[in-house]
């Protein structure tokens, strides 16, 4: 098992984002021209999971956005948080999180619907979700005007540390403040006290959520 065991990891050292089992399958199948059971894979990845478990490594094989990622192990967080505040020099604004957040839970969703529930808006924060991959087009919509449709990417499981969108709260665990989940991540800073944007103040409310996305 060890030679497979060798090249899967490297497939899941090399990628940047999750790799999934039938790319990992398809790929091995590929370079040594013979087929690979699923179970001989899942074998491989339970050997390698094990073997990073140990202490003497600060990462370990994760299963996240339907795939398998190498990542940071817990007590290591704080350390790469501090670093990735350090170096990142852009961040999503409040406008944006929130609109972020009725796609996740809205999907499919089209702009309209978002501007509905926010009351402005959401050009800007859709064209820079758009251009961050967080968000990705499903489609238009059989209704009136065929809008186009809005739905999260891989790279928002990814980027939120989430398995599958399964994973998301639920609308009932935001109603206490002890069942709160987790908390936000560094590279998520939340700019306080942004002033929200209204019908009647729209643009002067675009010009400065575009100042947060630009933000050096």
């Amino acid at each position: 098992m060890e030679y497979l065991t060798q090249h899967i990891e490297s497939l899941i050292f090399a990628t940047e984002h999750a790799i999934s089992l039938e790319e990992i399958k398809s790929c091995l199948e590929e370079s040594f021209e013979t087929k690979f059971s699923v179970q001989e894979i899942e074998n491989a990845i339970t050997f390698l999971k094990n073997r990073y478990h140990d202490e003497e490594f600060a990462f370990e094989i994760v299963e996240i956005a339907e795939g398998f990622q190498f990542l940071t192990k817990g007590a290591f967080h704080q350390t790469v948080g501090n670093y990735l505040k350090q170096t990142t020099k852009k961040r999503l604004s409040r406008a944006a999180i929130e609109t972020l957040s009725i796609i996740a839970y809205k999907q499919p969703v089209s702009k309209s619907e978002m501007e509905k529930i926010r009351g402005v808006s959401c050009d800007y924060s859709v064209q820079k979700l758009l251009e961050k991959e967080l968000v990705t087009i499903l489609g238009r919509s059989e209704g009136p005007g065929r809008p186009l449709m809005y739905g999260t990417s891989e790279k928002f499981m990814d980027y939120f540390g989430i398995k599958s969108l399964k994973d998301l709260p639920k609308p009932k665990d935001f109603k206490i403040p002890e069942n709160e989940i987790g908390e936000a991540a560094p590279i998520e800073e939340i700019i306080p006290n942004e002033e929200s944007e209204s019908p009647q103040e729209n643009g002067q409310a675009q010009s400065d959520e575009e100042a947060q996305f630009e933000e050096e």
